[in-house]
């Protein structure tokens, strides 16, 4: 009995001997299959391949990656494979990177973890993709956005009206910004929609050709038969139209017309130029009354106080040549009976195609006296322009701001005014005067308006060899006017 005790006991022994090194190999074999494959918890570029081989890895990294970006520009929804834009994954070096956590570990060390049920920690390996940024953008300018950009409609006039239909915005892609957001989108194997940033393209204006198109088109709807001339200066850009049109055709601008009182800002101009700094209370009560209350006789009192006496009128008529105006002169003072001190031509005056029976005192062109009011806006705003560079020292830009703040309280309410809100700063000066045969020919109004949508010049003449109704010019001239301020301020729908 004793023995077969022991026999037993032996056996058992053996049994459990044997069963153990079976087991230990089982687990070793486990373990070393394990030991085969990317290490368990193994994470590249997001995508789980812990216990997997390098090509079911690669296979796995392929297809998360391999899904089409989806982009959302604006209301459109556009699909791109990865390839197409040359995305290429770097497996190689991913998995090469993944496998040398695995191998670093002593094998007999990660078995006994292995044994426990312990697994070695590992680090998320970074996706590292091939991607050229300049083929990305230039897919993006290739293919989207010239597909999905939408260019901006620009507004254009309303025939038969001073108004424009507005025109609507455009949107252009932001291609670096884009760029930025897929490579990231191709980075993820999860969040894989993207929301393409673009900027807003607002409508541009008509051209400039297409707004003096649309003044001729207003001058034909009133029916005016007489002589309009008209010159424009935008004052962000400084182009300009200039046309002269009369019954519905064009002859050629610089015509010369009776200045009246828009004779009465260069007379401004030369009273600051040529009065001693600071400049005196009678002189600036003098032009006070000239500009704002367009009174003859403070014109004249300021040409004998500020300008030596009898030639006062020349010595502007100087100060005009000097600034480059060769059609504008005032040739004599305003009273009546004033002598001529000197009969002045001009290139203007001795056109033989057309003729206004200007004043032989007191002449000048829509285009000269607009460009002088240029001159004064460059000089108030910047301190520059071609009045500073003639004058110098003579004018300063505090002078040139007040000579556009006198001009601005000339508040009439009609022709240049008339067109534009009544908020509307408008530095200007009219004229107007009743010639020998009792009749007004001839109705001028020039001046700088301000407006939200830009700044301008606007400088317009009228006349008519019959007789020109004042009411008539200044419906004309306020259609005008209207439409041009419409034109600065266009809406956007």
């Amino acid at each position: 009995m004793r023995n077969l005790g022991l026999i037993f006991v032996r056996g058992l022994s053996i049994f459990l001997i044997v069963v153990t090194v079976v087991l230990t190999v089982i687990q070793l074999i486990s373990y070393s299959r394990i030991r085969a494959s990317l290490p368990i918890g193994s994470v590249i570029g997001g995508v789980p391949v812990g216990g997997l081989d390098r090509q079911t890895a690669a296979d796995r990294l392929i297809k998360a990656f391999s899904l089409p970006i989806e982009m959302r520009y604006n209301e459109s929804v556009i699909q791109i494979r990865p390839s197409s834009i040359g995305f290429e994954l770097d497996l190689e070096s991913m998995l090469t990177a993944a496998d040398q956590q695995r191998i670093t570990q002593p094998f007999w060390s990660g078995f006994w973890d292995f044994m426990w049920g312990r697994f070695p920690r590992t680090d998320a390996i970074p996706l590292r993709i091939r991607l050229s940024d300049e083929r990305l953008k230039t897919y993006l300018r290739d293919e989207i956005a010239v597909r999905y950009d939408q260019p901006a409609t620009d507004a254009i006039p309303i025939p038969g009206s001073t108004q424009f239909q507005p025109g609507n915005p455009g949107t252009k892609l932001d291609v670096d910004r884009a760029t930025v957001l897929i490579k990231d989108a191709l980075s993820s194997p999860i969040n894989r929609i993207v929301n393409l940033t673009y900027t807003q393209i607002d409508p541009s204006r008509p051209s400039y050709q297409n707004l003096e198109v649309l003044l001729k088109q207003v001058l034909d709807s009133t029916g005016f038969d007489g002589l309009t001339e008209l010159y424009l200066l935008d004052l962000q850009n400084f182009q300009e139209i200039n046309f002269a049109y009369q019954n519905g055709q064009s002859l050629r601008p610089n015509i010369a017309f009776t200045a009246a009182s828009t004779m009465k800002i260069p007379i401004m101009v030369s009273a600051f130029s040529r009065s001693r700094a600071p400049t005196s209370t009678d002189i600036l009560d003098q032009i006070e009354l000239m500009i704002e209350r367009s009174e003859n006789d403070p014109a004249d009192r300021l040409m004998e106080n500020a300008l030596e006496g009898n030639l006062g009128p020349l010595l502007v008529t100087e100060d005009l040549q000097a600034l480059g105006f060769e059609n504008t002169f005032l040739a004599g003072y305003f009273y009546p009976g004033a002598p001529l001190l000197r009969r002045i031509e001009t290139p203007a005056n001795k056109r033989s195609d057309i003729n206004t029976n200007p004043d032989i005192y007191n002449q000048t062109t829509s285009t000269e006296i607009g460009m002088l009011l240029g001159d004064i806006y460059q000089c108030a705003v910047q301190d520059g322009g071609s009045l500073k560079a003639v004058l110098g020292a003579q004018v300063t830009q505090d002078e040139c701001r007040s000579m556009i703040d006198y001009l601005s309280r000339n508040r009439i309410g009609v022709l240049i005014q008339a067109g534009v809100p009544e908020t509307t700063q408008v530095a200007h000066k009219h004229g107007w005067i009743t010639e020998t045969d009792g009749l007004i020919h001839t109705i001028s109004d020039a001046g700088i308006v301000y407006t939200p949508g830009g700044n301008y010049v606007l400088v317009i003449f009228m006349y008519h060899p019959v007789q020109l109704i004042f009411d008539n010019a200044n419906y004309v001239m306020a259609q005008i006017s209207s439409a041009i301020y419409n034109y600065y301020n266009i809406s956007f729908k």
